[in-house]
């Protein structure tokens, strides 16, 4: 084997300098001019200096041209690519299967570059599917807000017209820095009253720093904007407990703010603690106690009806127990009419118009007679006529025979007989 290579290349080299002389002689032959001068100019540095130039231009040209094919095949890859991700995401969000469509609209953003969700966030709404498909909107809004958070709200701000997107946005990069948010919806807003980008922040703070999203919230004025960063913290406060939840309640200064969240968070309270949120409210009298008090007894009659009787039987006649009493009797009605009719009986003194309208609501489904027997109880004439009107005509819809036939037994004001007439003599001409 050594033998062989060492032949083989001593073979090669020799067909080397071969070359090279055949070459040699042969440029001896060609020549025209055999004279010392041309002898000497070809001997002369100077004397390739023309080819050395013409050789350097065409490599030069070479170059160009291959930088130019190469930035040709770049542009027709990138326009290749960006067609096969609006396509892509095309048949992504185009999909009936919303678990199929979020791992598949996972995989997609976790391939966009920061200069390619604008592309992506663009031709998601060119779909028209943006109010069918929020959570994959909000996906893509909220990487994007990871990737390029400046570019993202610039881009809502001018294409986008309500606050969802840019609401998106700013609560993802509150999460991640909530100072350069802040100072963004700072500088982004120049009007009266409040900031409406405050509440997206809010939102984003209030689960991880809480502090700091109460102090952004009681520095709102009284407005809408103040209700929804209210609204978005209220969750955060009730997985802490009912007690922290009403000790954050209470520390509250401003008095329309603290009023609203306690209309806001009786309710969801009561479902847990009807009788703690129910002296709550008792031991704080506001607009929520007297808006409030139906609502918890209502839970409290549904879960434990015997409880919210005896608690109802200790309140002091007045205004909170009428409105403890529209509770129970609401939640009673619905699954025994006589029964309620009985509280109502028991509790006289308490029965006030909305008491029976309650009552009359609720029950109507099981016994629209008994709930049309209550109805007399109602004191305003208009909102009495009303009710029957009301109920009448639902009745004669589901069942005209007795309807008509509690009619003939019955006084009804003037009015709403007329009205019943009417209408029985259009269905009899029918």
């Amino acid at each position: 084997m050594n033998q062989l290579m060492k032949l083989t290349t001593t073979t090669t080299l020799a067909a080397v300098v071969l070359v090279g002389a055949v070459g040699f002689t042969a440029g001896r032959i060609s020549s025209s001019t055999p004279s010392e001068e041309s002898s000497a100019e070809s001997r002369s540095p100077s004397a390739g200096r023309p080819s050395r130039l013409a050789a350097e231009a065409s490599s030069r040209q070479d170059a160009t041209t291959t930088r130019k094919t190469r930035r040709s095949e770049r542009s027709e890859t990138s326009a290749t690519t960006a067609e096969a991700r609006r396509e892509n995401l095309t048949a992504i969000i185009q999909g009936e299967n919303p678990l199929d469509r979020s791992r598949a609209l996972l995989a997609f953003i976790d391939q966009l570059g920061p200069n390619d969700f604008e592309e992506a966030v663009a031709t998601f709404r060119s779909l028209g599917m943006t109010e069918n498909r929020f959570g994959e909107y909000s996906m893509l809004l909220a990487a994007w807000a990871q990737a390029d958070p400046l570019s993202a709200l610039a881009y809502a701000k001018a294409n986008t017209g309500n606050r969802f997107a840019t609401n998106t946005i700013l609560s993802t990069w509150a999460t991640n820095d909530p100072d350069a948010a802040i100072r963004w919806a700072e500088a982004n807003f120049d009007g009266d009253g409040a900031n409406p980008h405050m509440a997206a922040i809010i939102r984003s703070l209030a689960g991880n720093d809480p502090s700091r999203a109460t102090a952004l919230l009681t520095s709102m004025p009284r407005s809408e904007e103040r209700g929804e960063a209210l609204d978005a913290m209220l969750p955060h406060l009730l997985r802490q407990g009912n007690e922290a939840t009403r000790s954050w309640v209470e520390a509250i200064n401003d008095d329309a703010l603290r009023n609203g969240a306690m209309l806001r968070v009786a309710e969801q309270l009561a479902a847990t603690d009807p009788a703690g949120t129910a002296s709550w409210l008792l031991a704080n009298p506001s607009e929520a106690t007297q808006r409030r008090m139906d609502d918890v007894y209502s839970v409290w009659a549904r879960n434990d009806e015997a409880g919210a009787l005896r608690s109802l039987a200790t309140l002091p006649a007045g205004e909170n127990r009428a409105n403890a009493l529209r509770g129970v009797v609401s939640s009673v009605a619905m699954r025994d009419p006589a029964a309620a009719v009985a509280m109502m009986d028991r509790f006289s003194g308490d029965v006030t118009d909305r008491v029976v309208q309650n009552f009359v609501w609720h029950s109507f489904g099981n016994d629209p007679q008994v709930a049309v027997d209550q109805i007399s109880r109602i004191a305003d004439d208009r909102d009495r006529e009303q009710m029957y009107r009301r109920t009448m005509d639902a009745w004669l819809e589901r069942d005209s025979a007795a309807a008509t036939a509690w009619m003939q037994t019955n006084q009804l004001p003037p009015s709403v007989q007329e009205h019943l007439n009417r209408r029985l003599n259009r269905q009899q001409s029918q």
